[in-house]
């Protein structure tokens, strides 16, 4: 895990997800025993940031009251009716700083003498996650964040290469490697849509870069919206470096739209589960018909029939043997019992 500790991780979680057709929004919905926001959330509490900020507005109260459950310290907050993910970065970056003057202020408060100025605000690296990209680990970001402040990075995207690229944003690199920009999908040239390597909606910003550059961005392209991708052109017009890291699994970016992208999603997710447990020295006997949840806990030489659910905080001890076709939900079975 990285040594470097995060000004704040921002998690954009304010989307509808229309094509979901849910009354439901669509960091709510669930997989491998977590909502998406909350594995975004488990991601974020891994690197140990000062601040963790979720940025909410369809559904509103119902988003915020599952994330102050699952995380009671984060910062809620509301995006305008400006849209795009500059603007609702803008939003947390704005409510932020206020949050650290308040506190300055109080500290100011107790003492009459030598009251210490307040500052800019966030200082430091920024983290910013998509609260509808679950597969994303707490281990990727720390990568992503070494190599940042190693580099002593302006801005710092995460990438992957895509077979099919289509309705992702580019990334457009210099001769030397470096990151020219980030183009979408709707505003880039034929040859920009050959490029197969695409922007994950992962970056870590340095916080006084995204500050100004933020304040710099405009409306003016296909969609109407604030992009939150200028800012790297933002950032390299200031002489600053804008470098990527790129995973080599797609599948830890990987987003969900739609229903059927989420049962995808679960499959894989579920297969990653399950083949962890079988390398800790447990026995599925079907792994296509057996579904863990990501807190689950297994011994080893326990054995897992076909057709078993585990689900919850469930923990099974050692020389346990449980199915076939059961299912399990926050219970213990202790060593070396048959359920």
């Amino acid at each position: 895990m990285t040594s470097a500790q995060p000004a704040a991780v921002i998690v954009l979680a304010a989307g509808e997800g229309t094509r979901m057709k849910s009354a439901t929004p669509k960091v709510l919905h669930t997989l491998a025993g977590r909502s998406m926001v909350g594995h975004a959330l488990a991601a974020a509490q891994g690197l140990n940031p000062e601040r963790i900020a979720v940025v909410v507005r369809f559904e509103r109260d119902k988003v915020a009251h599952h994330v102050l459950e699952i995380l009671p310290d984060a910062v809620i907050v509301d995006q305008d009716d400006v849209p795009g993910t500059g603007r609702a970065v803008q939003c947390a970056v704005s409510v932020l700083d206020a949050t650290i003057h308040a506190a300055e202020a109080a500290a100011n408060s107790g003492s009459t003498q030598n009251p210490l100025p307040l500052s800019d605000g966030l200082s430091g690296p920024v983290v910013v996650v998509s609260g509808d990209v679950p597969m994303l680990d707490a281990e990727t970001l720390a990568e992503l964040l070494d190599a940042h402040v190693t580099d002593g990075n302006a801005v710092t995207v995460l990438t992957t290469e895509l077979r099919d690229a289509t309705g992702y944003g580019r990334i457009v690199r210099e001769g030397d490697g470096s990151v020219a920009g980030i183009v979408e999908h709707k505003d880039a040239t034929p040859e920009q849509l050959e490029i197969r390597e695409i922007n994950s909606g992962t970056y870590v910003f340095d916080s006084a870069v995204l500050r100004r550059a933020l304040g710099s961005v405009d409306r003016n392209n296909a969609q109407g919206e604030v992009y939150l991708t200028d800012v790297l052109a933002l950032a390299r017009a200031e002489g600053g470096a804008v470098r990527a890291v790129r995973t080599d699994d797609p599948w830890l970016v990987e987003g969900a739209n739609d229903r059927a992208q989420m049962s995808v999603l679960r499959a894989e997710f579920n297969r990653r589960i399950t083949e962890f447990w079988m390398k800790e020295g447990v026995t599925i006997v079907d792994p296509a018909t057996t579904w863990i949840d990501v807190q689950v806990e297994l011994e080893q030489d326990v054995t897992i029939l076909p057709g078993t659910q585990l689900f919850g905080e469930t923990v099974v001890r050692t020389g346990a043997v449980v199915g076939p076709d059961t299912t399990l939900e926050n219970v213990v079975i202790e060593s070396n019992a048959t359920v």
